[in-house]
């Protein structure tokens, strides 16, 4: 199992510049933004894309249904993203998701040759991501739901008769009291949509359950000990307690490979 790391996409620039570099050079795989609201994923990826050489990064995820394949791809295009370092994400909620993701994957493709990652959270999403999709993004599951769901992935990609997805996991990391507030904070923010406090509900947890939060670094390696042989790759999403390049220095490294 590989680890990546993941930042809020809104940070200041040199807050991800800094990140990015720091995560490269101590082994990280790949390094992620989200794509909030008006907040750019892409754009900020390009500034990642500047300050680094080799590691992967992804965008996680850029809803289908408040932009459309031809402007993510002009997006990818505009910002100069390295085609074959890309992990390019892409979700979409209800109502329509199914056909909207189908049908934005093959748009996506005809526009890009770089690796489509389609977030999955319901069965029937876990299924169409193993058809269509070469990597999928889990987020906010336990480590048993997770495995359920790379199972129902690897069900879909066998029926299309393609090789299996690579599977990530998204797992908010936060160390120390301050975090631990600014987590439970965006736990609650995500348990409000419905979609994701449908999911709470079917495994039975509160959304911060899912996260590791630790009270100092030697807490981290046994918590991702529950993730090894079930997913591909656990993306670490810093919650730092402040938006400073030194929390997120400091949290990069404590969770080093």
């Amino acid at each position: 199992m590989t680890l990546g790391f993941a930042v809020f996409a809104g940070v200041a620039a040199d807050i991800i510049r800094t990140c990015a570099r720091e995560a490269e050079a101590l082994g990280y795989s790949s390094f992620w933004v989200n794509h909030p609201g008006a907040t750019d994923g892409l754009a900020s990826l390009g500034e990642a894309a500047k300050a680094t050489r080799r590691i992967e990064f992804g965008v996680g995820v850029i809803p289908l249904h408040t932009r459309g394949p031809e402007s993510i791809a002009a997006g990818v295009r505009a910002q100069a993203l390295p085609l074959d370092r890309l992990l390019l994400g892409v979700g979409s909620p209800n109502p329509g998701a199914l056909s909207r993701v189908r049908e934005g994957v093959a748009a996506l493709r005809g526009e890009l040759q770089t690796r489509i990652v389609v977030a999955a959270l319901g069965p029937k999403m876990c299924r169409l991501a193993g058809e269509v999709a070469d990597g999928v993004l889990l987020n906010w599951v336990t480590p048993e739901y997770a495995r359920r769901s790379a199972d129902l992935v690897r069900e879909g990609a066998a029926a299309a008769r393609r090789p299996a997805p690579k599977i990530f996991a998204y797992v908010r990391l936060a160390i120390g009291a301050a975090a631990h507030e600014r987590l439970r904070g965006e736990a609650g923010r995500y348990a409000a949509i419905p979609a994701y406090g449908a999911n709470f509900e079917r495994m039975g947890v509160k959304p911060e359950t899912t996260a590791i939060a630790a009270h100092a670094a030697e807490e981290i390696a046994p918590a991702l000990a529950k993730w090894r042989g079930v997913v591909d790759e656990v993306v670490l999403r810093a919650i730092t307690a402040a938006d400073t390049v030194d929390d997120h220095l400091a949290l990069v490294r404590a969770a080093r490979p």
